[in-house]
């Protein structure tokens, strides 16, 4: 299955050379994940990035059967911000065939599987944790009321509510910009 690139650009032009570049690399993927159906890649000049090393960014979303995958990288340079993208999201792939795809295929039987799993290895990555879990009441209310909420009690960078005109858990969120997102949530 061909992946469907799809490539947009704010404040930079898409020269005919970075089109080629990023389709060519973005199309491999499926060599790894082969339900992967679309990609979505953004290319930006920040030009309000602190450093000037960040001022390239490249994002990049995939989406697949059951996957949804996101990375975002940020170089003085768009072809290195691409590859480096590229290679989060090689990354992120592998880890989610390691979830979901691990088979034992040598006969083995599921509880000696399992014990081999459980025991720690020098090459695993540590496994994370939750440390504190908190509940809090959802008051219905409009997203300018979020917003207020959110300045008032110093959240910084997100706010969950409940959107009293859709009925739905919305999370209101800081961008690295200043400015703020918003998360509109529905049942799949």
């Amino acid at each position: 299955m061909t992946v469907k690139v799809e490539i947009n650009t704010r404040n930079l032009e898409l020269s005919d050379r970075l089109r080629d570049y990023v389709t060519k690399k973005v199309t491999k993927m499926d060599r790894y994940l082969d339900i992967l159906e679309e990609a979505k890649v953004d290319l930006s000049y920040a030009k309000s990035a602190r450093n000037a090393n960040d001022r390239q960014v490249a994002q990049l979303t995939i989406r697949g059967k059951g996957v949804l995958l996101r990375a975002e990288e940020r170089t003085d340079d768009i072809f290195a911000s691409v590859d480096a993208v590229l290679d989060k999201i090689y990354r992120q792939i592998e880890r989610y065939k390691g979830r979901h795809w691990r088979n034992r295929g040598d006969g083995r039987s599921a509880a000696d599987f399992a014990q081999d799993l459980s025991r720690p290895t020098e090459e695993s990555e540590p496994e994370l944790q939750i440390v504190r879990r908190k509940r809090f009441l959802l008051t219905p209310m409009d997203e300018q009321e979020a917003v207020e909420q959110m300045q008032l009690l110093g959240h910084e960078d997100f706010f969950v509510f409940l959107n009293a005109e859709t009925n739905h858990v919305n999370v209101l969120y800081r961008r690295r910009d200043g400015t703020l997102g918003l998360i509109e949530t529905e049942i799949a």
